[in-house]
């Protein structure tokens, strides 16, 4: 049996065999998790002779949970989560209709995972539109609990939409037309300055020379122009001495040292992440704008195959891969594996195992290079050799 994993002043207490649950997720989530386990297992054994491993515990979520406790996210599977801190998951389905809105939004808020953590890099010989993809080699930080992602939206014509849109009227004066549909976009200085201060402390730590924050504040000032302004108060008033704002590295003092903090509005960003990649190290976002921007920059080095993710909070966190189920795929061995097994090297980056990540990540890229690769990389690479889910698992662990 594992041992619990713990989190004390702001720092996780890790064992050498900790038991940390997962959800293998639905359409293709089996064939991935067996692939990518093994590939976990294996480095593991490599990278410490044997002295750590994982005690893996399955958990329930999605279609497997609704079928078995008609729950699509047991109690159960929250607890186990909440007691052992953190977890990693395959891809989920969103049901239809009835029931949770979103069982990936559903986890970040019942666990307050404030922050999804998004890393972009391009792996050598990964099909990609761009003719420099390598340039492109930055982390997201997207704030997870607020903006209108919170579901408070009410349906044109519903009682609850009439009252609203009365009192908005009334009272303030607002002229929205007859019939709306009306969302509410709540942004706060704790949760914008919590998600900040979790990006520059990651740029520091891993010695990233700037965090942008990226926002629409242009038009919506109360918010978005909020979540600009709460980000440089807490870089100036929480990391003083590591940061410096762009406004002022510029003015002849050279390479100072510190975390250069900028802005960019949105709409801007998506063309700089295209045109300029290279200015760009971590980037701080609030919710819908972030999930926006993650996926266009994912797009740059290959597409989702290869997106891991991360949603991780004050002592819990959740790893997860970032692309959708492919249930026509399901049990035939073929998809790739390639964002659950990057997810996995996150975690045990953000767990302090950074040799087993560092290997995760050298045996990922070394069967690429090898171009043994699943069938959505081999279509896009001329002589390359199609290989299952399975397979390519082997290849990674040979290439570690």
């Amino acid at each position: 049996m594992g041992d619990r994993i713990d989190f004390r002043d702001g720092r996780w207490v890790v064992p050498d065999r900790p038991v940390i649950p997962y959800i293998e997720g639905d359409g293709t989530g089996p064939d991935i998790w067996r692939a990518s386990q093994r590939v976990f297992d294996a480095v593991l054994t490599k990278v410490s002779g044997g002295k750590r491993r994982v005690e893996w515990l399955e958990v329930l979520a999605g279609e497997k949970a609704f079928k078995q406790t008609g729950n699509w996210l047991p109690e159960e599977t929250l607890e186990a989560i909440r007691r052992h801190r953190v977890a990693i998951k395959g891809p989920l389905t969103t049901p239809v209709g009835g029931g949770i809105r979103s069982l990936n939004v559903a986890l970040r808020q019942l666990l307050d995972l404030y922050a999804c953590i998004r890393p972009v890099r391009y792996f050598a010989g990964v099909p990609s539109p761009m003719r420099e993809p390598e340039k492109l080699d930055v982390v997201i930080y997207r704030e997870n609990t607020e903006d209108v992602y919170t579901g408070v939206e009410y349906a044109a014509g519903s009682p609850e939409a009439s009252r609203l849109l009365a009192f908005l009227r009334d009272q303030f004066g607002a002229k929205i037309r007859d019939g709306s549909a009306l969302g509410i976009k709540p942004m706060s200085r704790f949760g914008t300055q919590r998600l900040v201060a979790k990006a520059i402390e990651y740029a520091i730590k891993t010695r990233r020379p700037s965090v942008t924050l990226v926002h629409k504040g242009n038009i919506m000032k109360f918010t978005e122009g909020a979540f600009r302004e709460w980000g440089y108060e807490v870089a100036r008033e929480k990391f003083a001495g590591n940061t410096i704002p762009e406004t002022e590295a510029g003015k002849g003092k050279g390479d100072t040292g510190k975390v250069v903090i900028k802005d960019r509005i949105a709409d801007s960003m998506f063309q700089q992440v295209l045109l300029r990649p290279e200015e760009y190290a971590v980037i701080a976002t609030p919710n819908l704008n972030g999930d926006y921007l993650s996926d266009a920059c994912v797009a740059q080095i290959g597409g989702l195959g290869m997106a891991p993710g991360g949603n991780v909070g004050d002592g819990y966190a959740v790893f997860e891969a970032t692309h959708g189920t492919a249930p026509k795929y399901a049990g035939l061995d073929k998809v790739n594996p390639g964002a659950v097994i990057l997810s996995g090297a996150m975690m045990f980056e953000e767990l302090g195992w950074t040799d087993a990540a560092e290997a995760i990540t050298r045996g990922l890229s070394g069967a690429i290079t090898a171009r043994s690769v699943t069938y959505d990389l081999a279509r896009q690479m001329p002589g390359a050799s199609e290989v299952s889910t399975s397979r390519f698992a082997e290849c990674i662990i040979e290439h570690v």
